[in-house]
């Protein structure tokens, strides 16, 4: 396709029509929601064998209610995760790729969000049945702070000081 056809991205970006950069877009997040269902997978399978396991029947009230809770909380990661194959296989040869990739995105969002919850979760209930409750609760809470350090403040951060030296560069 010759240039008068196409659309620039940024001066200093990919020259790409809008078409092309949602295939792209599209792909990359297939790549990332390929190792979050990885993840997802090995966790949810983990919740699912606990109830066979003989110590299980020692569980206290709490702690099957957390168990419950973290089985549906897998469940909906599992669906949020695989979802956005469920809605471009729906819509599909429809030319919606852009809304496909832009509601993809805020639906693998949610499922990221869920995962922080499960993985927190998790760690409470396996430290709450080894060990002390307050210490459950105390590892729980750092476990969280890493995600959110790890998945939203450490990307937020870095994006805004390479948008700031990218900005210098031009």
């Amino acid at each position: 396709m010759d240039a008068d056809h196409r659309t620039a991205g940024t001066s200093k970006g990919r020259h790409e029509t809008p078409d092309e950069r949602a295939d792209r877009n599209w792909n990359e997040l297939l790549q990332e929601l390929r190792v979050t269902q990885t993840g997802v997978q090995l966790l949810t399978g983990f919740l699912l064998t606990l109830p066979f396991q003989p110590r299980f029947a020692d569980l206290d009230d709490v702690q099957v209610g957390m168990y419950l809770t973290l089985v549906l909380l897998a469940a909906l990661t599992t669906v949020l995760v695989i979802a956005p194959v469920s809605l471009h296989r729906l819509l599909f040869g429809r030319r919606l790729k852009r809304t496909t990739v832009r509601t993809g995105h805020t639906i693998a969002l949610a499922g990221l969000a869920s995962l922080a919850l499960v993985v927190v979760g998790t760690v409470l209930l396996i430290f709450d049945v080894v060990g002390a409750r307050s210490t459950a609760i105390g590892v729980a809470g750092a476990v969280l702070v890493v995600i959110i350090l790890g998945w939203l403040v450490a990307p937020l951060v870095f994006g805004r000081r390479a948008a700031r030296a990218e900005d210098a560069d031009a």
